[in-house]
C-alpha cells in the first residue's frame, strides 16, 4: 500500500496496520502513524521551557529570527526569551544583507539582533559567511578569478572580528556539497569553487579562526536526513569532506545539519543515520541540528490531523539525533508558525496557514512543542 493512500486513510483502517509502522532501527518516520497511533499523547511532564529542558541534559535549544520580525513583535520577543537559549538571525548576516557595496559594511540589523541575545542572556550564532546563494547585486559584476581570494579573506575577517569573542559559533560554509553537479568530490558547482577551486573551503575556516579563535567553527549542510539514494551518496560526500579538512588540520569543530524535515517524505532509515552521525563523531566533530522544521504542505487540511502528524515526526526524528552524545544544540528556523520561512517556499495548495514550528500564529505551544520538550526529557545527559 502507498504511503499516501495510506495517509488518506480512516482512522479504524488503520489501527491494525500501525502493528507494522516501525521498528526503531528500520523505519522511522511513517508519515501516518502519527496521526492514527491513538495511543500516543504527547503528555509533557511540568511547565519548564524548551531552553531549561535542553539544558537539563547539557543541550542547547535556540531559534532562527528576522530582526524586523522580532524587532516588531513583542509577543514574539517574549516567547523567544521563555524559550531559546540560542539566537540565529535568519539572513542578517548572509552577503546581501552586509555589504550593500563592495566596500562597504552595515552591521545595523546585526547588531541588533546580537544586542537582543546579549540583554537577555543568549547566546548568539552566525549564520552564514560562506554561501552560493544572497550575494549581493554586484558580485557578478565586481568578482572574479583575481579578487576572489581578496573578497572572502576580507569578508570573512571583517565580519567575524566584529562579533570577536561574543559569538557560539559560526557556519563558516553553507552547502558546498551537491554530487548531482558532477564536480570533483561532489562539490557544489559555484562562484567561489569556480574562482577559486576546492581549497577556499579550507581558506574560510583558517581565516574565521585567525579573526576569532573562541568561535565554534561548523560546517552546515541540508538533505543528510532521508535514507535515499542521492542522501546517501551526499552523506558520504559530507564525510569525506570533513576526513579532509580535519586530516590537514583545518579549524574545524562541528557538522551543522539542517533538518528541514518533510511530513509526506516517507521513512528515515535510523540505522543508517545513527550510523552516520557516530562516524561525525568519530573525527572529533560535534554535531549541532541547526535549522529545523517540518513542512506540512501536502499534509491534510484538518490542523489537528496535522499537528499530530508533525509532532511525530518531530519526536521521532530527535530520539534518534539526541541517541548520540556528539549533537550538542537543536535550533529551529523560527518558533512560531506566524514567521516561517515555508510560508512563502512552500506554501499549501489550500491556501491554509503552514504549521511547521513548535507555536502556534498566536505563540501557544502545539503538539510539536511537546514533542521537542520529551524529546529533550528524554535524551542522554552530556
Amino acid at each position: 500500500m502507498s504511503r499516501r493512500r495510506l495517509l488518506y486513510m480512516g482512522v479504524s483502517g488503520f489501527a491494525g496496520a500501525l502493528a507494522v509502522a516501525v521498528a526503531k532501527d528500520r523505519l522511522l518516520i511513517y508519515p501516518s502513524q502519527a496521526v492514527y497511533n491513538l495511543k500516543k499523547d504527547f503528555k509533557v511532564v511540568g511547565q519548564s521551557s524548551l531552553k531549561k529542558r535542553a539544558a537539563a541534559k547539557g543541550l542547547i535549544y535556540g531559534a532562527a529570527f528576522g530582526r524586523d520580525f522580532l524587532a516588531s513583535d513583542k509577543k514574539l520577543q517574549a516567547s523567544t526569551v521563555r524559550e531559546c537559549g540560542i539566537l540565529v538571525p535568519e539572513n542578517e548576516l548572509k552577503w546581501d544583507a552586509l555589504r550593500p557595496t563592495p566596500d562597504k559594511f552595515d552591521f545595523t540589523r546585526s547588531d541588533w539582533l546580537a544586542a537582543f541575545a546579549r540583554t537577555h542572556k543568549m547566546l548568539f550564532r552566525g549564520h552564514t559567511l560562506v554561501w552560493y546563494q544572497q550575494l549581493p547585486q554586484w558580485f557578478k559584476e565586481v568578482v572574479n578569478r583575481q579578487n576572489a581570494e581578496k573578497f572572502l579573506v576580507e569578508h570573512i575577517t571583517t565580519v567575524t572580528k566584529r562579533y570577536a569573542g561574543r559569538m557560539h559559533s559560526w557556519d563558516v560554509v553553507n552547502e558546498a556539497i551537491e554530487p548531482d553537479d558532477g564536480q570533483q568530490a561532489g562539490l557544489r558547482q559555484s562562484p567561489w569553487l569556480q574562482f577559486l577551486g576546492a581549497d577556499y573551503i579550507e581558506l574560510a575556516y583558517r581565516v574565521a579562526a585567525q579573526a576569532d579563535p573562541k568561535a565554534m567553527l561548523v560546517y552546515n549542510e541540508n538533505a543528510l536526513e532521508y535514507s535515499g539514494y542521492k542522501e546517501e551518496v551526499k552523506r558520504t560526500a559530507v564525510l569525506k569532506l570533513l576526513e579532509r579538512l580535519k586530516s590537514r588540520g583545518t579549524p574545524i569543530h562541528a557538522l551543522g545539519i539542517q533538518s528541514h524535515l518533510v511530513a509526506q517524505e516517507g521513512a528515515l532509515n535510523a540505522k543508517k543515520l545513527r550510523s552516520f552521525l557516530s562516524d561525525v563523531a568519530s573525527l572529533g566533530l560535534k554535531i549541532l541540528i541547526t535549522e529545523l522544521d517540518v513542512s506540512d504542505q501536502k499534509l491534510p487540511s484538518n490542523p489537528a490531523v496535522r499537528d499530530r502528524i508533525v509532532a511525530g515526526i518531530y519526536e521521532d526524528y530527535l530520539s534518534v539525533v539526541l541517541d548520540e552524545k556528539a549533537v550538542i544544540a537543536v535550533l529551529n528556523w523560527g518558533l512560531s508558525d506566524r514567521h516561517t520561512w515555508l510560508s512563502t517556499f512552500t506554501p499549501r495548495s489550500d491556501g491554509a496557514p503552514v504549521r511547521p514550528l513548535p507555536l502556534d500564529s498566536s505563540f501557544k505551544p502545539k503538539l510539536a512543542w511537546n514533542a521537542i520538550a520529551r524529546a529533550f526529557d528524554q535524551a542522554p545527559k552530556r
